[in-house]
């Protein structure tokens, strides 16, 4: 699923047979707290800490759905962030993975909300260890008409290792945003995090300037449902 775009991404399956078919449905349920929701190396609540949490649903075919939300507050009277997603992702073979779909950023109660809203469609490949993805701005709510397709693109390389025997795994982050959507051309992000346990840690930044390292700590949790 797309939560490569958030600090913090919990998500685990349950099985669900229907009865009907030979296949199957999943469940699952996350829930998360960090001292800092980062996105895209920029703070989406002040530097504030963030309880988060979401509910998706896969299938064997490889179709899943799902919502997310968070507290955010980059906006005038915004509290929160929800997120709608849908998308099919699928295995190649054992070296090679893919996950297309599309997502819906909303801000409910921010006092210029019509403003705030906006998606995008994204893709994503994996190999190995690697992940390479795009997300490009399908509609934003400013625009009113749609006519803000494709004025952003954004680009991501991530590589993922274990720490040793530690039971421990480490990430490295690359991103690069280009277009006028949030105001700069062109913005590049990077981080590394480590992970064991539920437990992450992390550094964050990007090149805007005034920018400074940003330090977090989340913990995730999966539920089965």
């Amino acid at each position: 699923m797309l939560k490569l775009k958030k600090t913090v991404a919990a998500s685990a399956l349950a099985l669900l047979t229907l009865s009907s078919t030979y296949s199957y449905a999943e469940v699952t349920a996350n829930a998360a707290a960090t001292s800092n929701y980062l996105w895209r190396g920029q703070e989406q609540g002040g530097g504030d800490a963030a309880i988060q949490g979401g509910i998706d649903y896969a299938s064997e075919s490889g179709f899943y759905a799902g919502t997310w939300v968070s507290n955010a507050s980059w906006a005038d009277d915004m509290t929160y962030e929800l997120d709608l997603y849908a998308g099919f992702g699928g295995e190649i073979n054992e070296t090679f993975s893919y996950d297309v779909g599309y997502i819906y950023y909303a801000y409910p109660d921010a006092a210029s909300y019509t403003d705030a809203d906006f998606s995008e469609i994204y893709g994503s490949i994996s190999v190995g260890s690697f992940t390479f993805g795009a997300a490009v701005l399908a509609t934003s709510a400013a625009s009113g008409d749609g006519t803000d397709f494709g004025d952003s693109l954004y680009l991501n390389a991530d590589y993922s290792f274990p720490v040793g025997s530690t039971g421990a795994e480490m990430a490295l982050h690359l991103g690069h945003y280009s277009g006028d959507f949030i105001g700069d051309d062109d913005i590049i992000d990077y981080g590394v995090s480590v992970s064991k346990d539920g437990f992450t840690f992390g550094l964050s930044d990007n090149d805007i300037d005034g920018s400074d390292v940003k330090v977090y700590v989340a913990y995730a949790v999966d539920f089965t449902l």
